[in-house]
């Protein structure tokens, strides 16, 4: 990874921190407004409906979460409610049953539910974790390379690393976060701000630190998109060592290698 240097005057860690738990909050409190349709009301609703008027709602909740997908925004359930389904949402469980549908039948793709809080989904290829690719590791997109390499960290202390940490490691890989960079613009704000909203992050204050430190743990979408055991292999050929060699790390991927994807009917 190469750099040309420029100044930058990017957001602090608190400004960031600020914002992201903001936005989070405010994600909770609009669903919280949301109540779940019973199958006895979704059936009432479905009476006074068209097929034909089914399958049209269910069309533009397809495409709004294919375009949120594009960005790799997760889609919370709040705005598919509030923006898509609409005056149709006493049959909201019919319609996001009928869009996951659509989406193992005619794109390939999964749709997952990784928060069940805050119920946010995302698209994943609809296939076995275990025996596909992971899409960081295979993209051309520069900005998942970088978050394959922070996601590798991570992983390999255990869960859990003080931003330092992460920073330390990028500078070796000729990546500055206080300097802007040709590829990825300004580094800081893509892993604390773009990375976390996109669910890839999480960035955490540390308490009782002073001066202020921050922890970045893998997010929701990180969970159900990259394959801990294909970081595992990679490490092991990157240090020339078979992947049980790291012991806890190993069991770990292998245990998560067994763990089924959750398809969201909710």
């Amino acid at each position: 990874m190469t750099q040309r240097k420029r100044p930058l005057g990017s957001q602090s860690s608190s400004q960031n921190q600020r914002k992201s738990s903001s936005f989070m909050a405010q994600e909770d409190d609009e669903d919280a407004m949301f109540t779940q349709p019973s199958t006895t009301q979704v059936q009432r609703g479905l009476e006074k409906l068209t097929p034909a008027q089914v399958d049209q709602k269910t069309a533009e909740v397809v495409q709004y979460i294919l375009v949120k997908d594009q960005k790799k925004i997760p889609v919370r359930r709040a705005d598919l409610v509030r923006h898509v389904v609409k005056e149709y949402r006493n049959i909201y469980p019919e319609i996001i049953k009928r869009a996951a549908q659509t989406f193992h039948q005619v794109f390939g793709l999964k749709l997952v539910e990784i928060d069940p809080k805050s119920h946010m989904y995302i698209l994943i290829n609809n296939l076995d974790a275990a025996n596909r690719a992971s899409p960081i590791k295979c993209s051309t997109n520069p900005k998942m390379g970088l978050l394959f390499v922070i996601l590798s960290v991570i992983f390999m202390k255990g869960g859990v690393v003080r931003e330092n940490l992460i920073w330390n490691t990028l500078k070796k890989l000729r990546v500055d976060p206080g300097e802007k960079h040709e590829e990825f613009g300004d580094v800081k704000k893509v892993v604390t701000d773009e990375f976390v909203r996109q669910r890839y992050l999480e960035y955490l204050r540390i308490p009782h630190t002073e001066p202020v430190e921050y922890e970045l743990r893998w997010g929701h979408r990180a969970d159900a998109e990259v394959s801990k055991r294909q970081i595992l292999e990679f490490m092991g050929q990157l240090h020339d060592k078979e992947p049980q060699s790291w012991t806890q790390q190993f069991r770990e991927a292998q245990s998560s290698s067994a763990r089924p994807s959750t398809s969201s009917q909710r």
